[in-house]
């Protein structure tokens, strides 16, 4: 059931809505605005990653227009010790995610449930409101993927500046992250604050 009781029935339109929404918005960024913004999402993520100091981390590699860049794998690697130690994923024909090491993607794959093991989880996403729910592209890969995380285990979105909204739309198998980072910065979320370092 949705969180927004009288569009139950239009929760997939309200959805799509939102998506096509942040989309075109996207699209308008010029090339020069998107590598500016890669590399404040770059720094952000820096910072994140030098306080959690995670030794396995499940990334992606973004295309198009998503926040982060080409270089987010190896970014990734440095923080990491190495692009053994990077889980991309792979899409399934049932849509599920596998997973693969960086530093080899065509060897062997590790399998569905590898994200249970990582410390870290970097997402894209279209948009995520402060109770940390996500919105993807809707074909419900990550909410699978996610849903194999082990509770405390920080999942982090990154956005564009004006993506982290008051509110979206939710239903119970959608699967919350914990924090999100925009060119302006890290923010953690009220409601998920679990994989927040102490202090």
């Amino acid at each position: 059931m949705s969180d927004f009781p009288d569009e139950a029935n239009g929760y997939a339109s309200t959805k799509g809505r939102v998506r096509t929404d942040i989309l075109a918005r996207r699209r308008k960024l010029t090339v020069a605005q998107r590598a500016a913004a890669d590399d404040r999402i770059a720094a952000g993520l820096r910072e994140l990653l030098a306080v959690r100091r995670p030794s396995l981390v499940a990334g992606y590699v973004p295309f198009g227009t998503e926040p982060g860049g080409d270089g987010l794998p190896l970014l990734l690697a440095e923080a990491v010790g190495g692009t053994d130690r990077v889980l991309l994923p792979v899409l399934l024909a049932d849509r599920d995610l596998d997973w693969v090491p960086l530093h080899d993607p065509a060897g062997e794959r590790w399998g569905t449930a590898a994200v249970a093991g990582v410390d870290l989880v970097v997402v894209p996403a279209l948009a995520v409101d402060r109770r940390g729910v996500r919105l993807g592209r809707g074909g419900g890969s990550y909410d699978r993927a996610l849903a194999r995380v082990p509770a405390g285990v920080p999942v982090v979105a990154l956005l564009h500046d004006g993506e982290l909204l008051p509110r979206l739309p939710a239903q119970p198998h959608d699967r919350p992250v914990t924090a999100v980072v925009t060119p302006g910065g890290l923010h953690w979320l009220a409601d998920q604050g679990g994989g927040r370092p102490a202090g």
